[in-house]
């Protein structure tokens, strides 16, 4: 029992001194600023040590002196520490080396023997502002006791689990409780033949909870960085400016030195000083901050301790010249119209100031802080009109302001206008035919065109539901043959027919009509005037263009003379 002990933590020892000078180091380094949470700058090491709990569930069939073979169960191990060490590559993904030990401090006969594992492998975390769930694989080797005190064996061992660790607030985020690590345990251990001797397949449960120390992290300090400003910004010689330097990201345990150089400084060495202006000359200064940390007499020793430098500027001035706003009303006129301009001027040293304004269209008149704008002459749109101010000393300033002149209304959109409509559904033998019904509607359209020499029209055929059925019964019969004949489309003919009218018969030029045809459900024709400039298309929806070289004219010839009765018997 003692050379268990002893082995156990000989491996635990040489576990720990493995990881002592990294943690060491880690430590050593400059520290972060501390941060809102794990999640922000995990860590780069994680060690953990706590209790165990392990659930062998297996069987070991053990030849007795007798020459019997008794089944010995091992029974839950209550008494157990286990301890890790992990190096993380990136936020996520690391390695792992573990070590656990149960019932090695007693000889118990109720748990049969006694374990520990040393294993290494990956795991995975997925930290987040309190919490950090992970999962990890191992591979390594398992020492247990035989069946019934016999000596201790290795044999290999992998382990599969994961676990939750909750993160403490104290010292910078460098300790958290792990609630639970719940792992599944494969053991395989040959004890070999013989007498109390056997060979056993362990499917272990086991249960783990304790503290993990994080140590180092995975990102860098962060830069220090350092702010000028100059307080006035503007100022006449004499007057005083203070400049300030404001590091930035600075490690709260580091002591920080500045210094502020440039045009008039002197003695810059802390975080603010004075300008002395009254020898400048007119003009932008710059002044210059820096800044760096470290511990006394180690300032800057470190990249990201010595902060780029910044830099600040403020204007000495011979006189602040004068200011002036300009405003008109109203701000949108009609032409011919005019509106009142406004300038509102301030010299900073009471001097004199004269006024003229200007536009870039029309003219302005007037004296002093106000003038009318006159629009006559002016073309329509944005005019700028400028107010300008000038002291006693040349300095002057100007500002500018706008109206709009507003351009007459732009005339009607011409739209298309739906005419008459002609109806084919008095005559069923010749049901495309245009009968003389139509020519009071057709003279009309005809009427309208020759009124407006740069109108055009569109005729519009229609077909009934039982016509396009036939339709396209017949498309398909005729489809199936090797010589299709042409298939009528009563809607189209209808279209055609009617433009033929209104060329043979009114003499309309047939440029100035189109045919197209409508899915709505009639025997009809509906004639449409369309002016210049409009869109037929837009105004009317769901017609199709007909092809006029496929679909030809119908002759508009009378139905043949039926003979009477009596006529046919004499005839016989």
């Amino acid at each position: 029992m003692r050379d268990r002990v002893s082995n156990f933590f000989r491996l635990f020892v040489i576990l720990m001194i493995g990881f002592t000078p990294v943690a060491i180091s880690a430590q050593d380094a400059p520290k972060p600023a501390p941060k809102a949470s794990p999640s922000d700058s995990p860590s780069r090491w994680d060690i953990f040590a706590g209790y165990s709990y392990l659930a062998p569930k297996g069987t070991v069939d053990v030849l007795q002196t007798n020459g019997k073979v008794l089944p010995e169960t091992y029974k839950s191990m209550n008494k157990g520490v286990i301890g890790s060490g992990t190096y993380y590559f990136n936020k996520f993904v690391g390695a792992q080396v573990e070590t656990a030990g149960h019932d090695l401090f007693t000889n118990s006969s109720s748990s049969n023997g006694s374990a520990y594992t040393l294993a290494g492998g990956l795991v995975a975390r997925f930290p987040t502002a309190d919490i950090t769930p992970f999962i990890h694989g191992l591979v390594g080797g398992a020492r247990m006791g035989g069946p019934d005190h016999e000596p201790f064996r290795w044999g290999p061992a992998l382990t599969a689990g994961g676990g939750m660790d909750y993160a403490l607030p104290w010292f910078n985020n460098r300790f958290s409780i792990r609630l639970f690590q719940a792992d599944y345990e494969y053991m395989h251990i040959n004890w070999g033949p013989g007498v109390w001797r056997g060979r056993g397949n362990f499917n272990s449960a086991r249960l783990s909870a304790g503290v993990v120390i994080h140590v180092g992290t995975l990102e860098p300090p962060p830069q220090l960085t350092v702010a000028c400003s100059a307080s006035p910004t503007s100022i006449f010689p004499g007057d005083p400016v203070t400049v300030t330097a404001t590091a930035g990201s600075q490690d709260p345990k580091l002591g920080v030195v500045y210094g502020i150089s440039g045009d008039g400084i002197t003695g810059g060495n802390s975080a603010t000083a004075t300008v002395d202006t009254a020898s400048l000359p007119a003009g932008q200064h710059t002044v210059k901050c820096d800044a760096k940390e470290g511990k006394p007499g180690k300032e800057g020793l470190k990249p990201w301790q010595v902060a780029t430098q910044s830099t600040a500027t403020f204007t000495v001035k011979e006189y602040e010249p004068p200011t002036i706003s300009c405003s008109v009303s109203p701000t949108t006129i009609k032409p011919g119209d005019s509106a009142s301009i406004t300038a509102t001027a301030a010299s900073p040293q009471n001097r004199p100031l004269t006024y003229t304004y200007s536009a870039s269209a029309g003219t302005v008149t007037g004296t002093g802080a106000s003038g009318t704008y006159s629009s006559t002459g002016a073309p329509t749109g944005s005019v700028s009109i400028t107010c300008n101010v000038a002291d006693d000393k040349g300095h002057s300033a100007s500002s500018n302001s706008s109206l709009n002149i507003l351009a007459p209304p732009p005339p009607p959109q011409p739209h298309t206008q739906a005419l008459c409509s002609i109806n084919f559904e008095t005559d069923t033998k010749r049901p495309t035919r245009v009968d003389n019904e139509a020519k009071a509607c057709l003279d009309e359209v005809a009427l309208d065109l020759q009124r407006q020499a740069d109108a055009k029209a569109v005729v519009v055929g229609q077909s009934n539901a039982k016509e396009k059925t036939a339709q396209e019964k017949k498309q398909k019969l005729e489809a199936r043959r090797r010589h299709p004949k042409p298939v009528d489309d009563f809607a189209a003919e209808r279209a055609v027919n009617t433009k033929d009218y209104l060329v043979k018969e009114k003499g309309i030029d047939p440029s100035r009509i189109t045919v197209s045809t409508s899915a709505t459900d009639g025997q009809k024709v509906e004639d449409y005037l369309v002016p210049a400039g409009a869109n037929f298309n837009n105004d009317v929806q769901g017609t199709t263009p007909v092809n006029e070289t496929a679909v030809q004219p119908q002759v508009r010839e009378p139905l043949p003379m039926r003979k009477h009765p009596h006529h046919q018997a004499k005839s016989k």
